[in-house]
């Protein structure tokens, strides 16, 4: 967070941490195999990896069980395989870590940070009519701070600054400076859903904190998450990483190309095909047309590399 004032939730940091390695992670959705677009993703954080000397790792994003696809985690490895993009230390699962999510609530609740919230999504969006009809904002209009009224707490949601202090800046090295005023913009977000499932929101954050990840590299769909992250990190006495977020790839009527809308599964079955699929994905991220002209893979990843250094390398 970049000059706001501190919220009673933010924990106060003394002095800057001490400079880190880069490390930095690819974190696909078991919700299907991996297509042109997560292979545009998983290209650009591995080569900001690498630009920087760091450590790249596969985190596996299986929280949201109804969503999950049998067999697709396993399939997503082997089409990194076969992309000759290994993490560089074991896979994480964050299905597996449900403990550190409940230790991170847990201090949030200790704190007062969040509180619970029986609203239904339909008296959300009644809700959000009312109020956009006199404010025009869409921001979860905070019907549950000051308790349930009767309702039973169905997701637990942290509360957000007001004023000055929920104006959140940074510069995305992709897309240059952002603000987001979560306020009126977003709202007390949710940390854990209705139905028990953990949100994005705590998850990301607390993985990547006790992963040590220095750098986000995703796609521009995600922008619109940073600033509440930030705010997360803050509250959590996280570090905040350096993000950058790549043009999203989309399909032929403009939306974004994804495993719900049908994107394709990418098509590897030579080393011809794979190269190829490679060569598309730098084009995407604009570098140089020169590496359309390299025969193996080995030789497209390090002059990729360099001209990735040589662009975000900083």
């Amino acid at each position: 967070m970049q000059g706001n004032r501190r919220s009673p939730c933010a924990l106060r940091a003394d002095a800057p941490p001490p400079a880190r390695r880069y490390r930095g992670r690819f974190a696909p959705s078991p919700t299907g195999p991996l297509h042109r677009g997560s292979l545009v993703t998983a290209l650009a954080s591995w080569l900001d990896a690498r630009a920087h000397d760091g450590v790249w790792i596969v985190r596996m994003e299986d929280l949201d069980e109804p969503r999950c696809v049998a067999g697709a985690a396993d399939d997503i490895l082997a089409t990194l395989a076969r992309l000759g993009l290994h993490s560089d230390e074991a896979v994480v699962w964050q299905s597996q870590r449900h403990p550190f999510y409940e230790h991170a609530l847990a201090s949030l609740t200790a704190r007062g940070c969040v509180y619970p919230c029986g609203c239904t999504r339909r008296e959300i969006a009644d809700s959000l009519t009312r109020v956009h009809a006199r404010h025009s904002t869409l921001a979860y209009p905070g019907t549950c701070r000051d308790g349930l009224h009767g309702k039973t707490a169905r997701a637990w949601r942290l509360r957000v600054p007001d004023g000055d202090a929920a104006l959140m800046h940074f510069d995305d090295r992709w897309m240059g400076p952002q603000s987001q005023d979560l306020a009126t913009e977003v709202g007390d977000f949710v940390l854990k859903r209705a139905d028990g499932q953990w949100a994005y929101q705590l998850a990301v954050v607390v993985d990547d904190q006790l992963q040590g990840i220095t750098d986000v590299v995703r796609g521009a769909d995600l922008l619109d998450s940073t600033a509440r992250q930030m705010y997360l990190q803050a509250c959590l006495g996280a570090p905040t990483p350096r993000y950058l977020h790549v043009p999203l790839v989309t399909a032929n009527d403009g939306e974004k190309l994804s495993k719900q809308n049908g994107a394709a599964p990418l098509s590897l079955d030579t080393p011809a095909a794979v190269l190829t699929a490679l060569k598309d994905a730098a084009s995407h991220l604009g570098l140089p047309g020169a590496l359309r002209d390299i025969a193996h893979r080995d030789d497209f990843y390090a002059a990729a590399t360099q001209a990735w250094r040589e662009r975000f390398g900083r």
